[in-house]
């Protein structure tokens, strides 16, 4: 019986979640799809000194898809702390970029260290070509760089209207097209979870994905955020991140999966000093009229980091899919 392709296309500690939850699901032909736009930390230092592709958000996924990945987690995500050159680094972001070297690519390295960690799943980038994303704001303003985008600003009044890519030196930006290939063939196509803007719009804004996912027959599942972002998300209700999401995207989702359950009051007091809120689900009847809402309890409770559970998000996905 042949495998459902399913192809994701989340960002940050979000993708990894809902990675490391389909890594076991025999059903299932993995691509992940990962944005090239990350320019903060070690990967951003990277990206400017040697002019390499931002290797951060790939290791993420490589190590959500490895069956090892807790000690490749151990191994990989320790940083140097000594040496003047390497400190902030870790030695995943180094490995990669060695890899990529030796290979030739991008995507050999990428390949290679996959090969590595025997990972479960195709790790695609977006695109090989590099760029900075720009966010447009309401009032005109523009923010260069996914980092500085990132950062909460606390006398921000507007919300972010747009997001673009400029491109670094080839003049062009180009889909990469294992990418497209991946998306247009799937039979699922996830989008999130991940931050709306930087992890999610800035892959969709580059050349071909739009009309990829257009053009491809998969069921389209969104699964949106537990918590807004100030600065990006802030006041979002769970049909405002849907209809920016399908405004992006030009179509609309049949599928959206939402987290019905609220953290403890103690964790939702820390993020809201970062000005963050629980993403509030909508009962629009006519809004539902032509979408399918899985409405459930997704919350991983282990922490005090408000994140999606990967083992409740894998089991309601594969009854999605198995339908």
């Amino acid at each position: 019986m042949a495998k459902i392709k399913v192809t994701t296309m989340g960002g940050g500690s979000g993708q990894y979640a809902l990675l490391a939850g389909l890594r076991d699901l025999d059903e299932v032909d993995i691509a992940a799809v990962v944005s090239m736009v990350d320019s903060g930390g070690s990967t951003g230092r990277l990206r400017d000194e040697l002019g390499i592709l931002p290797p951060g958000d790939v290791l993420k996924c490589l190590l959500a898809l490895s069956p090892q990945r807790e000690i490749a987690r151990t191994l990989l995500l320790r940083r140097f702390s000594k040496d003047k050159r390497l400190k902030g680094h870790n030695a995943g972001n180094m490995l990669l970029t060695m890899l990529s070297r030796y290979t030739g690519s991008f995507p050999t390295g990428i390949q290679a260290l996959g090969e590595i960690l025997n990972v479960n799943g195709t790790i695609l980038p977006v695109t090989t070509d590099r760029a900075t994303l720009v966010a447009e704001l309401t009032d005109g303003t523009r923010i260069f760089g996914e980092s500085a985008i990132d950062v909460p600003r606390g006398g921000q009044t507007s919300k972010i209207k747009d997001v673009y890519l400029v491109p670094h030196h080839s003049g062009h930006i180009t889909a990469y097209p294992p990418a497209i290939d991946a998306i247009i063939d799937a039979d699922f196509l996830i989008i999130g979870p991940g931050d709306l803007f930087t992890s999610i719009l800035s892959k969709i804004v580059v050349p071909g994905i739009k009309t990829a996912i257009k053009e491809t027959k998969a069921t389209i599942v969104y699964v949106v955020n537990i918590m807004t972002k100030y600065g990006e998300t802030h006041n979002y209700s769970c049909i405002d991140f849907i209809q920016k999401l399908e405004e992006g995207i030009g179509r609309e989702v049949q599928t959206v999966i939402c987290n019905r359950t609220q953290p403890e009051a103690q964790i939702l007091a820390e993020y809201r000093k970062q000005l963050a809120e629980f993403v509030e689900f909508t009962d629009d009847q006519q809004f539902w009229r032509d979408r399918k809402c899985h409405l459930a309890d997704l919350l991983d409770t282990s922490g005090s980091i408000v994140r999606h559970d990967s083992e409740k998000l894998a089991l309601l996905i594969k009854e999605i899919i198995l339908a």
